[in-house]
């Protein structure tokens, strides 16, 4: 009879496709955008942590295991026995499972029951890898037999959680398992209807059914049927008569032609696709009597749900709707006994029904239509405004229809019984709706008023900022510095005594987040009253310097303009004072680099227009505050120098007294501040720097006092300086940095008392006695860089001057002794320079050389006088040593004979045609 009734569902499960595919086919292109969950819904797994997290215990929990006896490994589905026998032999397992023996695990703590579930979650996949498919069925069944146990009933919404990983994992293998199936011979897509899967695949997800409905007890069916759910995409609808299934539900069935089935009706039954199911599911919960239990069951029905079928609305509201049937079971004897027995409060309770009932709302409200929340709130209002139906529904519809709705919300709020949800909570939820939507215009402030009479009251200190947090947003959004100065004084007045501050700092961080996102304007920010008394609040140093971080990041990102308002720079210098004063020895670089950052930020944007006098104390003051952060007195010194600019600048032909010492004052601040840097190079910069602003200024004696300081700091310049952690040569930035001070040494005019050429003599022999690295050629590069300044000290008129400053080329006129001082240094530097070329030569450092001799022959090209037939003869053999070996780049030397040739033709220049002629070209290519 089985094999008979088996085959009849199977010869016409065909017509049943057939007919069904059409329908299907019609449907299938208007659901394809219902079918698909956006990015826009909150996904399970976002909420599982938290759920964990918040629901725990100190009980001792107890898990009963199954004992019974194994009888081997079970049988492939697809074996070729007969189906009745299998199925046959599948029931006798199952059976052993309610029959067998338990073992029950007691005094569990909430980590050793963790511990279990995870053991009998990797016990399900290894019975599963070993094909032991009903052995791993087994395991299911007896995880979802605990979701029926609410002994410790704290740690329900946990426990659900834990087990429905198990039960996700189960519906994953079996539905990858069947998919597998039907990958001959080539895989199903994505969209596939139930017409594209073969007769074994069909048969095997079938089996399963047949499985499930075996099952006695109503919860554990209930869940592995649901984990199962998508395995529904497989089927249309199938006949089925066994009577070993007392649970299946019958129906009387017909052919497909219309002709009643005779002498089968009794035993057999519809197993249908998933728009059956989901409402049959739906309805089976009502049999559950505990409405914790039925809750959660619901929120694993419409989980499932809308991972494969979140078109099938109806079926979701019907949940909902068939969830509020329940409530008045909470107040039922019961539940009451229960709590009682367990020692846990109403309030306490209720919250066990948020996770659950959030997600159902979830799920009912996405992208539902606004007419649905209308329908919610009537419902809710005939359950007397029930507390926690009404913060779910605030929490799950979009927050648009809330906030149009927030008055009519907010008299539902004041309607409901606060024993055993408190109407802070609810208001608490609304505010968050109203954070992300605006409400009426004409609603706003009455809105503000009702929740704060509320908020206002609560005595938990925790309570009360939790909920006040929410709505300064709300304040801040649509309201002025007046109402926000209000809530920042009620939240002082809440949060000092006792010091409960203390205890809030993550909600009083979020209160001044939400206060720099709308108020910009700094000027309206420091006037609040309350604004510095509530900075005050955050004591703990690392707390107090983030908010600091935040309040100069966000000046820093608004501040449009410079400014000098008092009120502003006594704010944020103590602000940045703070953030500074937290630098110690184990401060980070990144992290100093980061305050320097942001202080540097605020010093630019400090500016008293024309009071240069205001401008240089602030400087002064702010150098007395930040002396730990080196980048910040850089950065003084570098607005200093800026500032005796802008001054000359300004003041240009007016109270030049005044102006001259005001300049010198700059000076003395910059020298001062200089040498506590501990960047050499830093120092070195900003006393060449700051010795061409003096200059610019005609301030002659500071100017040279910052070049002498410069050169006197040059010995100490290590060999290898630290650049992000990372040690390296500080050659080449001791030559750029000599370099430049040569270019700037042109206009220095020399000191009356100190002797001709004195600080490029002193520069020189400072370069002389200098440890240079190992085999380094830079000691001669620097002798080839003084060569031009030399040539340009013996022009007639120099290439470049500073207004109102003597240079060399007026103080001494062209005097014969001065350019035969010049041309006496320049021989003295051309002779080190070829000893050294001679000493390469010896070292065989032939490549060196060749390198060296061209930069001088390029040197003597461009700056010397070549009628001198020794210059002129000098240059020819540098030539033609930098080319002996061939290790001069083929392509310059080629278009320097191009320029020489250039040269050559000019009427002054006919000396040069003679040169090109010895000039030979070698190359080792």
């Amino acid at each position: 009879m089985h094999n008979f009734l088996l085959s009849l569902s199977l010869s016409l499960t065909q017509k049943c496709f057939s007919l069904c595919s059409v329908q299907d086919l019609g449907r299938g292109k208007r659901r394809e955008k219902e079918d698909e969950v956006g990015v826009d819904f909150e996904p399970w797994s976002s909420k599982r942590g938290e759920i964990l997290a918040r629901f725990t215990t100190t009980e001792k929990l107890s898990i009963n295991l199954f004992m019974g006896s194994e009888k081997g490994k079970a049988p492939s589905l697809a074996s070729s026995s007969a189906v009745s026998e299998k199925v046959r032999t599948r029931l006798e397992e199952l059976d052993d499972l309610e029959e067998g023996s338990q073992r029950e695990l007691l005094n569990l703590s909430q980590q050793d029951y963790v511990n279990r579930i995870e053991e009998l979650n990797q016990s399900l996949k290894e019975a599963w890898a070993s094909d032991q498919k009903v052995k791993a069925l087994k395991i299911v069944i007896q995880c979802s037999k605990l979701l029926s146990d609410t002994a410790v009933i704290q740690f329900y919404p946990s426990k659900f959680v834990l087990i429905t990983d198990i039960l996700d994992t189960f519906g994953r293998l079996v539905y990858e398992r069947i998919w597998s199936m039907c990958s001959d011979p080539r895989p199903l897509p994505d969209s596939f209807t139930a017409d594209e899967v073969n007769d074994t695949a069909k048969e095997t997800c079938l089996n399963w059914f047949f499985k499930i409905a075996s099952i006695r007890e109503l919860i554990p069916r209930l869940y592995v049927e649901v984990a199962l759910l998508k395995c529904n995409r497989f089927l249309t609808k199938w006949l089925v008569s066994l009577p070993c299934f007392p649970h299946l539900a019958l129906a009387p069935l017909s052919h497909p032609s219309g002709r009643p089935l005779t002498g089968f009706t009794p035993s057999l039954c519809v197993l249908s696709g998933i728009q059956e199911t989901v409402p049959r599911l739906t309805a089976m919960i009502r049999g559950i009597g505990d409405p914790l239990v039925a809750v959660y069951a619901r929120a694993y029905l419409c989980r499932i749900g809308m991972e494969v079928a979140p078109h099938l609305k109806d079926s979701l509201n019907k949940n909902f709707f068939d969830l509020l049937g329940t409530f008045r079971q909470i107040h039922g004897d019961s539940v009451q006994n229960q709590l009682v027995l367990q020692r846990v409060e109403i309030p306490v309770y209720l919250t066990l029904y948020s996770p659950a009932i959030h997600w159902i709302l979830q799920c009912v409200s996405y992208r539902a239509p606004e007419a649905l929340l209308t329908e919610m709130m009537e419902r809710c209002k005939k359950l007397g405004n029930n507390a926690l139906l009404l913060n779910s529904v605030m929490w799950a519809f979009r927050a648009e229809f809330i906030a149009t709705r927030a008055t009519d919300f907010i008299g539902m709020i004041k309607d409901c019984d606060e024993a055993g949800f408190p109407k802070h909570l609810l208001f608490g939820s609304l505010g968050r709706s109203l954070a992300c939507a605006d409400p009426p215009e004409a609603e706003r402030l009455p809105i503000l008023n009702e929740a704060w009479k509320v908020i206002t009251k609560v005595r938990s200190p925790q309570d009360y900022i939790n909920c006040a947090e929410i709505w300064v947003e709300f304040t801040c959004r649509h309201f002025t510095k007046r109402e926000v100065n209000t809530v920042l004084s009620d939240i002082i007045k809440h949060m000092t005594p006792d010091r409960a501050f203390e205890d809030a700092y993550p909600q009083l961080q979020s209160v001044i987040r939400k206060i720099l996102t709308y108020f910009h304007d700094f000027s309206v920010l420091f006037s609040m009253e309350r604004f510095l008394p509530f900075m005050d609040m955050f004591q703990k140093d690392s707390v107090r310097v983030g908010v600091c971080l935040s309040i100069m990041d966000v000046f820093i990102k608004h501040q449009q303009e410079p400014t000098r308002d008092p009120v502003i720079l006594n704010a944020l210098l103590h602000v940045c004072k703070t953030m500074h004063d937290s630098v110690n020895a184990l401060t980070l670089e990144d992290e100093k680099r980061s305050l320097a950052l942001l202080i540097n930020g605020f010093i630019r944007m400090v500016s008293f227009g024309r009071d240069f006098e205001q401008q240089l104390s602030f400087c002064v003051e702010a150098r007395a505050t930040f002396c730990n952060l080196e980048p910040v007195l850089v950065q003084l010194i570098h607005t200093v120098n800026q500032l005796a600019m802008e001054t000359r600048r300004v003041m240009r032909g007016s109270h030049s007294r005044k102006t001259a010492a005001f300049v010198r004052a700059c000076a003395a601040y910059s020298f001062i501040t200089i040498p506590s840097l501990t960047s050499i190079f830093s120092r070195l910069n900003l006393y060449l720097l700051s010795g061409q602003v003096a200059l610019a200024n005609q301030c002659l004696s500071q100017a040279d006092a910052f070049l002498k300081a410069a050169v006197s700091v040059l010995p100490e310049v290590p060999r290898s300086i630290s650049i992000e952690g990372k040690l390296r040569s500080s050659e080449g930035f001791l030559l750029d940095f000599i370099n430049n001070f040569l270019s700037a040494l042109l206009v220095v005019p020399d000191h009356p008392e100190a002797g001709v050429l004195f600080l490029v003599r002193g520069l020189l022999n400072m370069v002389q006695d200098y440890t240079w690295e190992d085999n380094s050629d830079a000691k001669v590069h620097v002798y080839i860089s003084a060569l031009p300044l030399l040539a340009a000290m013996s022009q007639e008129s120099y290439l470049y001057s500073i207004p109102k400053v003597d240079s060399n080329e007026t103080l001494y006129g062209g005097d014969p002794k001065f350019l035969a001082e010049i041309n006496k240094l320049c021989e003295t530097l051309i002779g080190q320079v070829l000893d050294h070329l001679k000493t390469l030569g010896r070292d065989e450092s032939v490549h060196r050389q060749g390198s060296l001799a061209f930069s001088l022959f390029g040197c003597l090209l461009a700056h010397g006088d070549l009628r001198n037939n020794k210059l002129n003869q000098l240059a020819v053999n540098l030539w033609n040593l930098s080319h002996k070996q061939g290790y001069c780049n083929t392509r310059t030397s080629v278009r320097t004979l191009e320029f020489i040739k250039h040269q050559a033709q000019q009427p002054d220049m006919a000396y040069l045609s003679d040169m090109l002629h010895r000039l030979t070209l070698q190359s080792r290519t």
